[in-house]
C-alpha cells in the first residue's frame, strides 16, 4: 500500500511538470520610444546606466540586426501591430495632427490603423490571452480607434505619440487631448508622480491581478522628447553634457521602471513561463534628444541604419539559453507570428502577412535566415536590404549601395562599382512598390527636406 501511494506521488508530480511545461507563456512586451541604439549598457555604452536592462540581456538571447518596419513612431507600431508592411493598407507616413499637408487624404481623428486590420492583440485574446497596453498608443486617436476596441482588453496610456512626462494643465489637455492619460475608455486623469513611473506601476499591478496567460505591451514614452527629467536622476549625471544629462537621467528612469515590472514578475511566480521582449520603435532623433545611434549612421526619420535597426532583447528561461546571440536579420513584422504561435495558434489562420515565427529560428531548429530581404518606404525615399547588400533611394542625389557584412556604418558607397546590383535592387524595389497602397495621409513636403538634413548632419556617430 505503501508502494502504492509513493508511485501516485510520482505520478503527480510528473503529470503537474508535464502540465506546466505545456502552459501557454505570459508576453511582456516593452517598446522604448526614440533610444539611440549605441544608448544601453548592453550596447557598449558607458555614459547611460541601464543595470537591470543589462541584466536581462545576460539573461537571455540579444538581436544584433532587428529592423523597425519604418523609421518613425506610428508607421513602425502598426507594422509591429499587423505583421504587414504597413504600407500595405495606406499607414505610410506619420499621424501626426497639425503637421499634415492641406491636401492629404485624411487629416485629424480620421488617421489610424484601418479597422480592417487585425492587430496582434486581437489574435492574442482569441487564444485565451488576458491582453492589456500600457502607454503610448498612436494609432489613431479618435474613440473607433481605441485600443479597447483593436484587442485590448485593458488600456492605460494616451492615445497619441508624446506629451509631458508630468501632469498636463489645462491648455495643453485643451489643445491636444489625444495625449491626456486616460484609463480604460474616456475616463481621463493626469498622473500625479512622473510619467514613466506612472506607466510601470500600473504594469506591476495588471501583473499582480493576472490568473492566466497574459499578453502585456509596456509602451514606454521614453526617452522621445520633452526632455524632461526627475531633478535627482539629474544630478548624477553632472559630468555629462546638458542635453546628454537630460537623456542619461530619463533612460535611468526607465530602466529603474522596468527593473520593477520585471520584479514583479518573479514576485508573481511566473517569470519563468514568461516571454519578455524589449526593443525600441526606430532610431534616436540626434538632434532633438541628443542620442546616439553609433556605429550606425543616421538617425530617425531615415532609412540608413541609425534610423531602422534597433536594440532587441528577448528572454524566455525555459526555452530561451542566457547569454546567447542572434545574428540574422529579424523584423518588427516577426512579433505578431512569432507570439501567436508561441500562444498555440496555427500561423496559417493570419492570411496574407509579411512577418515570420521566429520560434524555429532562435532554437537553432532552422539554420537560415528569417528575411533573405527587407523593405522600406517613405514617399519619394526608400531602401532595400537583400542579404547584406543594400541600396538607399534619394529624392536628391543618385542612389547608394553599401555591404553590410563589412560596413555597418554604411561608409563605402559602392554603387558606382556595382551597377549591375544597383538595377537588380532597384526592380526588386519597385516590384515590392507595386504591390503597395497609397498613402491614406501625407505629411506637409517640408518634413521631407528636414528628413534630409537630419540625415546629413548626423550621417556618423561618435562613441560615447
Amino acid at each position: 500500500m505503501q508502494l502504492f501511494f509513493l508511485l501516485l506521488a510520482f505520478w503527480s508530480i510528473f503529470s503537474a511538470a508535464g502540465q506546466d511545461s505545456n502552459k501557454k507563456p505570459n508576453i511582456l512586451f516593452i517598446l522604448a520610444d526614440d533610444a539611440g541604439y549605441a544608448d544601453f549598457g548592453f550596447q557598449g555604452s558607458t555614459q547611460m546606466k541601464t543595470p537591470n536592462l543589462d541584466k536581462l540581456a545576460a539573461q537571455g538571447m540579444k538581436f544584433t540586426q532587428a529592423y523597425t518596419t519604418a523609421a518613425v513612431c506610428g508607421p513602425s507600431r502598426a507594422g509591429l501591430y499587423t505583421g504587414k508592411y504597413q504600407q500595405r493598407f495606406g499607414y505610410e507616413e506619420n499621424n501626426v495632427p497639425g503637421y499634415m499637408s492641406y491636401s492629404s487624404a485624411l487629416l485629424g481623428e480620421d488617421m489610424g490603423l484601418p479597422l480592417d486590420q487585425v492587430t496582434v492583440a486581437e489574435h492574442m485574446r482569441k487564444l485565451g490571452y488576458n491582453t492589456g497596453l500600457i502607454g503610448k498608443w498612436h494609432q489613431g486617436n479618435a474613440d473607433r480607434y481605441h485600443p479597447t476596441k483593436r484587442g485590448f482588453n485593458y488600456f492605460y496610456g494616451l492615445r497619441g505619440g508624446s506629451r509631458s512626462y508630468y501632469a498636463l494643465d489645462d491648455y495643453h489637455r485643451s489643445v491636444q487631448p489625444e495625449n491626456k492619460l486616460e484609463f480604460g475608455f474616456r475616463n481621463f486623469q493626469e498622473p500625479t508622480e512622473y510619467l514613466t513611473k506612472a506607466l510601470a506601476d500600473n504594469a506591476v499591478e495588471f501583473i499582480h491581478r493576472q490568473q492566466g496567460p497574459f499578453f502585456l505591451m509596456l509602451s514606454l514614452t521614453a526617452v522621445h522628447t520633452p526632455m524632461e527629467a526627475e531633478p535627482e536622476d539629474l544630478a548624477k549625471f553632472q559630468h555629462l553634457p546638458p542635453r546628454r544629462q537630460t537623456l542619461a537621467a530619463m533612460t535611468l528612469a526607465m530602466d529603474r521602471e522596468i527593473g520593477k515590472v520585471l520584479e514583479a514578475l518573479d514576485k508573481s511566480g511566473v517569470a519563468d513561463n514568461t516571454l519578455v521582449v524589449f526593443t525600441n520603435d526606430n532610431g534616436a532623433p540626434s538632434d532633438t534628444n541628443a542620442g546616439n545611434n553609433f556605429p550606425l549612421s543616421g538617425t530617425k526619420a531615415n532609412h540608413l541604419e541609425g534610423g531602422i535597426r534597433v536594440p532587441l532583447i528577448m528572454r524566455w528561461p525555459r526555452l530561451i539559453s542566457a547569454n546567447t546571440v542572434y545574428e540574422f536579420p529579424v523584423s518588427f513584422l516577426d512579433f505578431l507570428p512569432t507570439f501567436v504561435k508561441m500562444g498555440g495558434g496555427s500561423i496559417e489562420t493570419l492570411g496574407e502577412i509579411d512577418g515570420v515565427a521566429l520560434t524555429d529560428f532562435i532554437l537553432g531548429k532552422l539554420s537560415e535566415r528569417p528575411h533573405k530581404t527587407l523593405f522600406w518606404k517613405k514617399e519619394n525615399r526608400a531602401a532595400i536590404r537583400d542579404g547584406d547588400w543594400k541600396l538607399l533611394r534619394f529624392p536628391d542625389r543618385p542612389a547608394e549601395l553599401y555591404n553590410l557584412s563589412d560596413d555597418v556604418s554604411e561608409n563605402h558607397n559602392l554603387a558606382m562599382e556595382y551597377p549591375n546590383r544597383v538595377r537588380q535592387l532597384y526592380k526588386k524595389l519597385f516590384e515590392w512598390e507595386t504591390s503597395l497602397d497609397r498613402p491614406l495621409w501625407q505629411l506637409e513636403r517640408k518634413y521631407e527636406g528636414l528628413a534630409m538634413e537630419r540625415m546629413d548632419k548626423f550621417r556618423h556617430h561618435e562613441k560615447q
